[in-house]
């Protein structure tokens, strides 16, 4: 495993197979900056890297975990308050192919997430506001404190979500997007609940009981979970080949090694490699 980025904005904690990734801007409510978007983007693809679902391994050659969970949380009073202001100001400056070369890094940062072949679990506090929304679309569990608010803010000045638009539309829906772009108000844990932005309410923001859920799963079919549910995203040809191509998915995990080893462990009345021992 490589040595881990150098960072300032953002802190990485490494916990076994566990990386924890804390925005530290907390002065600043933890706003997206550009040094922290590259931040952000260097710790994500790292990880990846150095995760079991692209590597196909449990440890490295030294003996070292690959990674299985991201857990993703903000330092102080908020989570993240959306692009810093001062981003957003240069921006009405710049020519049209630095402010596109500035949504591209945007779109890397949510991207890299959205697609980490780890298990990601993010915990909110405070507010999270036009970026800090988006990242919380792209996680695939969201556990925030009850006085949280959300929301699609960038209507109040102007402009649109449309950089975060694809992963918020994923997790909400057509209608529910289309709503919260337009009002672009801050929407309390009930109705982001209702709506499924989040995934729990918890004043701890005690995230245990999931790892502990996800770390007796395979980690392999946690990355893979993850391509199958793109694939139905994005079918466009009939129902059989959908079913056939279901078939060759099925196929392929149970003849993988972790499939293999999960079959087997049940069979045999034991635990899977990779669970921990209790």
């Amino acid at each position: 495993m490589n040595t881990q980025p150098e960072t300032s904005l953002i802190q990485l904690e490494i916990d076994g197979c566990i990386a924890r990734v804390t925005l530290a801007r907390s002065d600043k409510y933890n706003a997206l900056n550009v040094q922290m978007i590259s931040e952000l983007i260097e710790v994500f693809t790292w990880t990846a890297k150095n995760s079991v679902g692209v590597t196909g391994k449990l440890e490295s050659e030294d003996g070292k975990p690959y990674f299985r969970v991201l857990v993703l949380s903000g330092e102080g009073k908020h989570f993240c308050a959306g692009a810093d202001i001062n981003m957003m100001r240069d921006a009405g400056a710049n020519t049209p192919e630095e402010n596109r070369r500035d949504s591209e890094r945007l779109d890397s940062l949510f991207n890299g997430l959205w697609s980490h072949p780890c298990f990601t679990i993010g915990k909110i506090q405070g507010v999270a506001l036009g970026g800090g929304a988006g990242l919380i679309a792209c996680l695939d569990h969201v556990i925030c404190d009850s006085k949280v608010k959300i929301a699609l803010s960038e209507g109040k000045l102007g402009i649109l979500p449309a950089v975060i638009g694809p992963y918020v539309y994923r997790r909400i829906g057509s209608a529910n997007f289309r709503r919260h772009a337009m009002l672009a108000g801050r929407m309390d844990t009930t109705e982001a609940l209702r709506i499924g932005m989040i995934d729990g309410v918890d004043d701890s923001l005690d995230e245990s009981g999931v790892i502990a859920e996800v770390l007796s799963t395979g980690p392999c079919a946690v990355t893979a979970a993850k391509e199958l549910t793109l694939g139905f995203d994005r079918w466009n040809e009939n129902d059989e080949s959908l079913r056939l191509w279901t078939l060759d998915f099925t196929s392929r995990m149970r003849g993988s090694e972790e499939g293999q080893e999960g079959l087997s462990s049940f069979l045999e009345k034991r635990s899977a490699n990779w669970k921990s021992e209790e």
